[in-house]
């Protein structure tokens, strides 16, 4: 689809991060202002907004706002022939359900671009690029999960604690768990008991 083809077009904006992608700089306001500018570039009205805050991209499940535009494009509600988004990542990180989104969106007569990516749907080009990258989004997720997990898995090696509260008879210092001497006399008295 050509720039004059978007002319006028109606688009939902869709922004998502987990907690990772906060860090790295991609925020909810960061993405929704550059698809704000690739917007009024091509001369796009921007009449909805969905955005999932700290929830992962593996599937739509947990994503209730990303569930709620699908909603509105299978009723129609507000007329769009464009989901625009920051990054493919964005819209997803499982392929299968990326590209299930996808169709589901096609059925109704809208098509998804990626401004970053430079991906867009509706071109023939753009789906086959679809397909590709969604793969390598799914394929990073879990290269990331697994540093991740091997992260905690050497952390625990060396002492240290993973996270979440100190479990009772322990305080935590600095990342280690040490012995909390009060707590520890009750949980003694427990297991002498």
């Amino acid at each position: 689809m050509t720039k004059n083809e978007k002319n006028g077009a109606r688009a939902y904006i869709y922004t998502r991060v987990s907690t990772v992608m906060q860090v790295d700089g991609f925020s909810l306001e960061a993405q929704k202002r550059r698809i704000e500018e690739y917007a009024t570039y091509q001369h796009m009205k921007v009449v909805g907004m969905y955005s999932d805050e700290g929830t992962s991209g593996k599937n739509i499940e947990g994503r209730p706002q990303f569930q709620q535009m699908l909603e509105d494009i299978k009723s129609g509600k507000d007329g769009v022939k464009f989901v625009l988004v920051f990054k493919l990542s964005r819209f997803g990180r499982n392929a299968a359900d990326t590209l299930f989104s996808l169709q589901t969106m096609q059925d109704f007569g809208v098509n998804l671009i990626s401004v970053d990516d430079k991906l867009d749907s509706s071109t023939d080009v753009g789906k086959v690029m679809i397909s590709i990258m969604s793969s390598m989004a799914e394929m990073e997720r879990d290269n990331i999960h697994a540093q991740t997990m091997a992260g905690r898995r050497q952390k625990a090696r060396m002492g240290g604690w993973n996270g979440g509260f100190a479990p009772y008879g322990y305080k935590l210092i600095n990342g280690h768990l040490t012995v909390e001497e009060e707590e520890a006399k009750v949980v003694r008295m427990i297991f002498d008991l």
